[in-house]
């Protein structure tokens, strides 16, 4: 290393030997401003402090064109729980320059690596929203970043919360102190996409003026509906908690500052921090662990405007408890809702083409911001919603979902085998012949002209018998074959259900069937336990949202790439049965 100069005699130099994929890398952490290299001869990764701000000359981790500090404050609750915040600014901040504030709370900030240790040579703010910082030019355009890490995360203190009121209170505080700082105009956005989106609804929540508006790109809506159905635990139920508790034990990288490295390690010297993790697997929506943490509730009378993105195929964070929410919320309210798995707007797939289908996420994100933080109206009036169906073509609507009527269908009961599935269909077979039919289906007559089924069917039945059921819907072609676009499951214990389905597009073209399917639990993203009982179902009565396609507003965008996999997946050839309903023909058709 070589001599410090008499000007930076006091400057405090620790260098660190990483042994990085069979590489070794020496790296050299100063707090003073000065240009120093390490012993290799490479220049130094610096680390910020509250008072040292960082460049991505002195840190190729840091973002171009702005500056990274580091700040740590305490939660809104009484727990004394430390949240650690990276900042980011523009580069070349005029003094005295105020700026508005966007705002991430998440578990995935640490500066080790978002889901894992991804082995980085040294510390740095996290590239999660890079996407973000350079599709959108962020920092030229006069933007502060804000990332804080949820409480039990990178270098924040406490247990991981999973969206109770403590995580309620990390995103509360944030809001008010990414406010109050002295380079922040008192504006603030909130910006994510799953864990992240979520917790800019519990942003919503709070009720906060500071907030004046949340991007959620794929958010979890109802973390009951998320992690169970009906009393049935899903696959989100152990993985999501699961994933979580270990991102939460990241070990930090050796060039974190001190303190962060003590909240950074805070579940081991607290044993407690394994409760959360545990009580997620409750399967009764009415603990008080769930109440607490219902976010629908919660966003009773809010108004932040809100623009976010839903897959209706979603593997992930599907659309459960998005209307509920969305009726409970006052404010302005834009959505891009279509055929899509667990992706970001601007998201390309390796051939290069959008993920959603659609040009303009990163534009129509920025405009939302600048309207709502900087009080600058779009240039170009922007629609409400942008809705893609299983036709692949998009459409405009002033609301959403753009329902006509609702009737209520009485459906022809029957009985099946709670037999579950399993990995042989052979030997599944084997037991459906020996025990009984795993399902029956129940069909309409053919539709008379396009009918759409857009927004959320719910089903009650009658179910004598203890074990699981499963309802699905399916699009029925005139060859037979069905594609399954909607379903859920529930716990069977001899008394009256009522199932809450997802939120749909799906258009039912003019001589298709719609088919609804009762029986056993037959899919991965569930974990039950079959009982091997018979099943009857009577008095079964589907509430079916229907719309007119034909006065469609149609708008640019191209199929989402995932909807010809989603259809693949989830097509089937159908046992032939008569018809015992019929669905109402809706609008003119003309």
């Amino acid at each position: 290393m070589r001599k410090l100069s008499s000007s930076t005699r006091t400057a405090l130099v620790a260098v660190l030997a990483l042994t990085v994929t069979g590489t070794l890398v020496t790296v050299a952490v100063a707090t003073s401003k000065d240009d120093l290299t390490s012993t290799d001869g490479s220049r130094s990764a610096a680390v910020a402090t509250d008072q040292r701000s960082v460049t991505h000359d002195e840190n190729k981790r840091v973002p171009k064109g702005s500056r990274w500090t580091q700040h740590y404050f305490p939660s809104a609750d009484k727990s004394k729980t430390e949240l650690h915040a990276d900042v980011l600014l523009p580069e070349k901040l005029p003094k005295g320059k105020k700026l508005p504030v966007i705002l991430m709370v998440s578990s995935y900030f640490g500066h080790a690596g978002e889901l894992k240790d991804e082995r980085q040579p040294h510390t740095g703010p996290s590239d999660r929203f890079a996407d973000l910082f350079e599709g959108a030019d962020l920092f030229r355009q006069g933007y502060a970043v804000v990332m804080v890490d949820s409480r039990g995360f990178g270098g924040s203190s406490g247990c991981f919360d999973y969206g109770g009121l403590g995580e309620l209170a990390d995103v509360s505080a944030a809001i008010d102190w990414s406010a109050g700082q002295p380079w922040s105009t008192g504006a603030v956005g909130m910006y994510g996409k799953s864990f992240d989106a979520w917790t800019g609804l519990l942003g919503n929540n709070t009720k906060k003026k500071a907030l004046k508006a949340v991007v959620a790109q794929e958010p979890i809506w109802n973390l009951y509906q998320h992690s169970h159905s009906n009393g049935v635990t899903r696959s989100n139920g152990i993985i999501a908690p699961s994933t979580y508790n270990e991102i939460a034990n990241i070990t930090p990288l050796p060039d974190d500052d001190k303190r962060y490295r003590k909240n950074a390690t805070y579940e081991l010297k607290h044993p407690e921090c394994a409760a959360t993790p545990v009580l997620a697997g409750t399967v009764d929506a009415g603990d008080p662990f769930w109440t607490q943490r219902d976010a629908v509730a919660g966003a009773k009378g809010t108004d932040t405007p809100l623009l976010f993105t839903q897959g209706l195929t979603e593997n992930n964070t599907k659309p459960l408890g998005m209307e509920e929410y969305l009726a409970n919320h006052r404010g302005v309210e834009r959505g891009w809702i279509g055929p899509w798995d667990h992706v970001r707007g601007n998201e390309r797939g390796a051939d290069g083409k959008l993920a959603m289908g659609r040009e303009g996420w990163l534009k129509e994100t920025m405009a939302f911001f600048d309207e709502h933080l900087k009080g600058r109206k779009p240039a170009k009036p922007l629609p409400n919603y942008v809705i893609q169906d299983n036709s692949g073509k998009w459409r405009e609507e002033k609301t959403w979902p753009s329902t006509l009527t609702t009737p209520t269908l009485a459906l022809k009961g029957g009985r099946y085998t709670d037999i579950g599935s399993g990995s042989d269909p052979k030997r599944d077979a084997e037991r459906a012949a020996r025990l009984g039919a795993p399902s029956f289906l129940v069909r309409s007559e053919p539709v008379a002209r396009d009918v759409r089924v857009s927004g959320a069917p719910s089903l009650t039945m009658t179910a004598s018998g203890t074990g699981n059921v499963m309802v699905r819907l399916y699009d029925v072609a005139a060859d037979g074959t069905g594609v399954a676009f909607n379903e859920q499951v529930a716990r069977v214990e001899g008394k009256r259900l009522k199932l809450d389905l997802k939120s749909s597009d799906w258009t039912l073209k003019k001589g298709h069937q719609l088919a609804v399917q009762f029986g056993t639990v037959n899919a991965p993203n569930w974990i039950d336990s079959p009982s091997e009982q018979k099943i009857s179902v009577k008095d079964a009565k589907l509430s079916l949202p229907l719309a007119d396609p034909s006065k469609d507003r149609g708008t640019q965008g191209d199929p989402a790439p995932f909807l010809a996999q989603y259809v693949k997946i989830n097509t089937a050839e159908l046992k032939k049965t008569p018809a015992t309903f019929s669905l109402p023909a809706v609008g003119s058709g003309g």
